[in-house]
């Protein structure tokens, strides 16, 4: 599954070159990508035609376009919008930029055309915006727009807009969010009393955070997956944040990780921070950071949920009272 790393790459892409920019028709190729919405194919092309981006927002995973209604803003907030296209990626979708005439993909499931713009030199920008998903596991749909409970913005993007996806709602603020508190993420991980591994993949805790970078974040932090939250002293989950958005913004500036030709950006190029990766995927290769200590120490892969668990026992030794 592609994290938040690699969906904020397709969340720039698509401000960058859809924001401000009028749907002007749809093409739906398989049905099976608008299963999640439930009102059917004709309505979603009457929901999305016509509409403007005004923004493309992201809360962890989720992703969704702010769509400015032709016919006039109907939420209850003044003049503000009222509905979003959101956009699930699942295991392999993809939203690409496209020019209309370049060649359909083979897995292409819904293609919209947008009306004519240009970047700042002048120069025209591709009309197609194409959701590509060989897997079928994603897919689009309309939603309403409503008031987030803690009056923030909705995620990253969106301007100052107070307003989220039902759909979007339960899933907590990301490291990278403005209106994240490490103060309250701390307070409920001292509560939540489970492992440290498993509470940074609770998306309803903190957001965004799947395997690879869980322990990349860890390994930086030099923590067990194991360690229980609930003997975390404020120090000790500062760093873990700390290590979290660090591994991520570091991973940003790499395009994401992309093992594969799936995870990729609006203009089909595969991220590369796979490349310098600490702890994922190393199993039976020395710590980098003990060999620059001058030990050799092997990293490990340990089982954890029906996953892997990558990590250096000397970097990171098992607490007394783990946690599975």
């Amino acid at each position: 599954m592609p994290e938040l790393p690699e969906v904020e790459v397709v969340r720039r892409g698509l401000a960058r070159w859809v924001t401000g920019r009028t749907v002007e028709d749809v093409d739906v190729l398989d049905a099976r990508s608008l299963r999640r919405h439930v009102h059917g194919v004709e309505d979603f092309r009457g929901n999305v035609t016509g509409a403007r981006v005004t923004d493309v927002v992201r809360r962890g995973k989720f992703l969704w376009m702010i769509l400015e209604d032709p016919d006039g803003p109907r939420s209850a907030l003044a003049a503000a919008p009222s509905t979003a296209l959101m956009a699930h990626l699942g295991m392999s979708g993809q939203l690409l930029i496209e020019e209309p005439d370049a060649p359909l993909e083979k897995h292409l499931k819904v293609r919209l055309r947008l009306s004519a713009a240009s970047d700042a030199d002048g120069t025209p920008l591709p009309a197609d915006l194409r959701f590509v998903d060989q897997r079928i596991f994603g897919g689009m749909f309309v939603t309403d727009l409503e008031p987030t409970t803690d009056g923030r913005p909705g995620g990253l993007g969106g301007g100052s807009l107070p307003l989220i996806p039902r759909q979007a709602a339960h899933i907590a603020r990301d490291p990278l969010d403005p209106a994240f508190s490490a103060e309250s993420f701390h307070r409920r991980l001292r509560e939540r009393k489970t492992s440290l591994k498993r509470a940074l993949l609770d998306q309803g805790l903190i957001s965004g955070i799947g395997n690879i970078y869980a322990d990349e974040a860890l390994w930086a932090a030099r923590m067990h997956y194991a360690r229980p939250t609930d003997t975390l002293r404020r120090p000790d989950t500062l760093r873990i944040v700390e290590a979290v958005t660090t591994v991520m913004r570091r991973a940003l500036e790499a395009g994401g990780t992309s093992f594969d030709s799936l995870y990729v950006n609006v203009n089909g190029a595969s991220g590369y921070f796979a490349r310098d990766l600490e702890a994922y995927g190393r199993a039976g290769q020395p710590c980098r950071r003990c060999l620059s200590e001058g030990r050799t120490t092997l990293m490990r892969r340990e089982a954890f949920m029906n996953r892997s668990s990558f990590l250096c026992l000397f970097c990171q030794p098992r607490p007394r009272n783990a946690r599975a």
